[in-house]
């Protein structure tokens, strides 16, 4: 695998190339389509969970390109579920459309979301803006970027100073009183809230240091598979809110700069035994 030389100059990885193409592609499916929402056709999987005939059109020139590149790889997309061998070496993750209700209302705050998975283990990321063009990678072992520019962390190291992201539980059977009980205690403690709509980029800024932390919830692995490498390359720490490793599965991140990680992780885990006790019951 290739090293960037310096802070002004990243050298890419083949595959991550590939990714980029392929997120690209997407993107100009997206925002050739931004000017018509009112026309396009949307299915609603459930409860605030919906889908638009451009989820499945770029998802489709994802899986184009990548397989055209890669035949042998399988791709697990959103929409389509899992294309190729569920054995293969390589497997691409997929969101064409992370953050699908802004879109559809207009909010410029969505993305395309590409990992790459090499034996289980997620190897290239691609979270891609096709409204601003920003275009946040990494490939394991060689940092995470912005376009051309080197990403850390933020150098926020208190939790009562940091500006952290979230996502509402907003699907049928979530559990929203957990999640609320969450949200009281980190805003008393922290420095701010947002919650923007899209888990990749949300990701993506904490590694840019426009988020000093997030913790997310309701997610599945092509939600946050890309932009977990890139915040983890970019010097940050995530985790599930026990603080294991069970976050691509189970659905619940929490990520942020060392220190603010630290911080929301002793706020959590008083919360995740309560709940854990209560479902015991």
């Amino acid at each position: 695998m290739t090293t960037p030389s310096n802070d002004d100059e990243q050298l890419m990885h083949p595959m991550l190339n590939i990714g980029i193409r392929a997120a690209r592609a997407a993107g100009n499916v997206i925002t050739r389509s931004m000017d018509r929402v009112d026309t396009l056709q949307i299915d609603q999987k459930g409860r605030n969970d919906f889908v638009s005939e451009v989820d499945k059109a770029a998802e489709t020139e994802i899986i184009n390109v990548l397989l055209k590149a890669y035949p042998a790889h399988s791709v697990l997309g959103e929409e389509s579920g899992l294309v190729g061998a569920a054995d293969a070496e390589y497997q691409w993750i997929v969101d064409p459309l992370d953050g699908t209700t802004n879109f559809l209302h207009g909010y410029p705050y969505f993305s395309v979301s590409i990992a790459l998975l090499h034996k289980k283990r997620i190897d290239q990321a691609v979270v891609y803006n096709p409204v601003s063009q920003e275009l946040f990678t990494a490939s394991r072992g060689d940092g995470a970027w912005l376009n051309s520019k080197r990403l850390r962390v933020s150098k926020t190291n208190r939790l009562e100073k940091a500006l952290l992201g979230t996502g509402f539980p907003y699907r049928t059977g979530q559990d929203l009183d957990f999640y609320q009980r969450t949200l009281r205690h980190y805003t008393e403690k922290s420095g701010g809230i947002r919650r923007a709509g899209s888990a990749a980029l949300d990701l993506a800024a904490v590694a840019a240091g426009r988020l000093d932390g997030v913790w997310l919830v309701g997610l599945n692995a092509w939600d946050v598979a890309a932009g977990a490498l890139i915040v983890r390359e970019a010097g940050g720490l995530l985790n599930d809110f026990s603080g294991g490793d069970n976050w691509m599965d189970g659905g619940e991140v929490l990520a942020g700069t060392p220190k603010v990680h630290h911080e929301m992780l002793q706020v959590m885990k008083p919360l995740i035994a309560s709940r854990n006790k209560l479902a015991a019951k």
